[in-house]
């Protein structure tokens, strides 16, 4: 079953609650928080204390991604919450196995995060401990960025990779994630979708939402 992740980095900030409870009554599955640190990528976004505000105004389960520098230093202040997931980027840890098995010991699931320019070899060591591999598919640190065609050769090659070896980790993708998108990954369809704002956060009330979702949900299942 896939699962559908709003990127909280396009939601409308000054209605947070709203737009928490439209989420909920649409059957979205995770909440996908982008942190940014000014480094690894040129944007800044969501800390620690938002994060904890949030997480008492909903039920749905968190999804960090870590577009950071050190991503060590982040997973010490983010862990307290709990979240489902922690990607970050191998390119960026001292010891990407240390830090897969830290999360571990957490009780966080370990996932990797592939920019479209990052060779899929960087993260091929690695694939084996984690539970997740979260694949850009437009360069990590801005919204409303066109869908990068190449990462779709890379998605197929991942998926083959990832059946040869017999393991399962999911593959999340990010990046202009909507129906006409979801339409060309029909060779090897993804397990979790973070929508943002080309197939989500468009304004309007919780039955838009509803309906945006189940389009999404409708295109995963005609394509997979």
């Amino acid at each position: 079953m896939e699962k559908i992740a709003a990127s909280l980095m396009c939601a409308d900030m000054l209605n947070i609650q709203k737009e928490l409870d439209y989420l909920e009554q649409a059957g979205c599955d995770l909440l996908h928080l982008d942190v940014m640190d000014g480094v690894f990528v040129d944007n800044l976004a969501l800390g620690p204390e938002w994060m904890t505000s949030v997480q008492k105004k909903t039920s749905l389960p968190f999804d960090i991604h870590l577009a950071t520098e050190m991503p060590e230093k982040f997973v010490e202040m983010f862990r307290f919450l709990q979240p489902e997931t922690i990607s970050f980027h191998v390119e960026t840890a001292a010891h990407p196995v240390l830090l897969i098995k830290r999360l571990k010991s957490y009780g966080i699931k370990p996932s990797l995060a592939l920019n479209p320019a990052t060779p899929l070899e960087d993260i091929l060591p690695y694939i084996d401990e984690v539970d997740q591999i979260l694949l850009m598919t437009v360069p990590t640190g801005f919204a409303g960025q066109n869908f990068h065609q190449e990462t779709l050769e890379k998605l197929r090659e991942l998926k083959n990779i990832l059946a040869r070896r017999n393991i399962q980790p999911l593959i999340e993708v990010d990046g202009n994630i909507n129906t006409q998108t979801i339409s060309w990954m029909k060779e090897a369809m993804p397990d979790v979708f973070v929508l943002g704002t080309s197939a989500l956060f468009q304004g309007d009330d919780a039955n838009s939402y509803q309906k945006r979702i189940q389009a999404v949900r409708q295109a995963i299942n005609t394509y997979r």
